[in-house]
């Protein structure tokens, strides 16, 4: 690649960045014109969802890693959520010590912590089979999970957890929803900013690395299985977070997100946004759900138009919608120059 395109990509990747934050940040205004509440609310779940498919992605697009069990991470930080809201609050501290634990202090540190250790229990395992094996093993015990939920009647069964009021941060209002969002949008930056060193670290590297080559990399003295099951357990803690942040979103954590569709509908945002890119599973997240609303306000038969539009965008960008824009900026920068 010669320096000027380099240049070129640098430039794009800067100004892509800098409008996205100016476009999140001036959401609430822009939804207050056109959308209202369902807009605010339509942009808010997209946060959320596109924190637990970039997740998906690190160990899918730059792991080779393809898992049909990310639902269970992202279902079990929905639950932790819950279940700390139903055992323990501000008058019944943590094991009489830890007081306040209706805190989002609290929970998200606890949902992300428990989902890592339930990914490294199930990565430790799966991870020594690899291709269709591994994505029936993960698929496994991602359902052996949500019917462990379901038969759980003590806490709703299959009508899950009603958390009645979202964990306090900070002092601030977090029953109205504009400073849900802003609070929503800082994790989803921080946790953005943190992939990103994540992927251009030397860790991130060998992971690359491995998914070209597994073979040569061993060669090299780097040990496939610890480096994979590390990337699956950083993945499962994303999840949780996403989990965790949706169900004080919602105010209510189901089996619905330990699901395998839920798994299914995460792939389809990295497939649809492109496999292996750092914007795609943002782009992928907000189109999915953006045709999604529409297409079921329209027709009961939602899926099969998606599934068509899913089809188009493979076939005909190659790399997803990441990587149809990224050809249209190249050639617009291209003429110019």
């Amino acid at each position: 690649m010669s320096t000027q395109s380099q240049e070129f990509k640098s430039l794009g990747l800067k100004v892509a960045v800098a409008l996205a934050i100016v476009v999140l940040l001036a959401v609430p205004f822009i939804t207050d014109i056109v959308g209202g509440n369902s807009a605010l609310s339509l942009i808010t779940r997209i946060l959320i969802y596109s924190i637990a498919a970039a997740s998906l992605n690190f160990v899918l697009g730059y792991g080779g890693m393809i898992s049909l069990g990310h639902a269970a991470f992202f279902g079990i930080g929905g639950y932790v959520v819950g279940l700390l809201f139903v055992h323990y609050t501000d008058e019944t501290p943590l094991m009489g010590v830890i007081p306040g634990t209706n805190q989002l202090l609290i929970t998200i540190p606890a949902a992300i912590a428990v989902s890592g250790l339930l990914a490294l229990i199930i990565g430790a395992l799966s991870l020594r089979t690899g291709g269709v094996q591994f994505i029936m093993i993960t698929l496994a015990f991602a359902q052996m999970i949500f019917f462990f939920f379901v038969s759980l009647k003590a806490y709703g069964g299959e009508d899950g957890i009603i958390v009645r009021r979202t964990n306090e941060f900070l002092g601030l209002n977090m029953r109205d929803r504009l400073t849900l969002y802003y609070v929503i949008l800082g994790f989803w930056a921080v946790f953005m900013l943190a992939l990103w060193r994540l992927i251009r670290s030397s860790f991130g590297t060998v992971l690359r690395g491995m998914k070209q080559n597994e073979r040569r990399m061993a060669a090299l003295g780097f040990a496939p299985y610890r480096y994979k099951l590390y990337a699956f357990v950083l993945s499962g803690m994303g999840c949780g977070l996403a989990g965790a942040l949706m169900a004080n979103f919602l105010r209510f954590a189901s089996p619905d997100m330990l699901h395998w569709t839920k798994s299914a509908a995460l792939m389809t945002m990295v497939i649809l946004g492109g496999v292996g890119s750092f914007f795609g599973p943002l782009l992928g997240t907000a189109a999915y759900l953006v045709l999604e609303t529409e297409l079921a306000a329209l027709t009961e038969y939602w899926q099969f138009w998606l599934g068509l539009i899913l089809m188009a965008v493979v076939l005909g960008t190659r790399g997803g919608l990441n990587a149809l824009i990224a050809r249209g900026v190249a050639l617009i920068f291209r003429g110019r120059a």
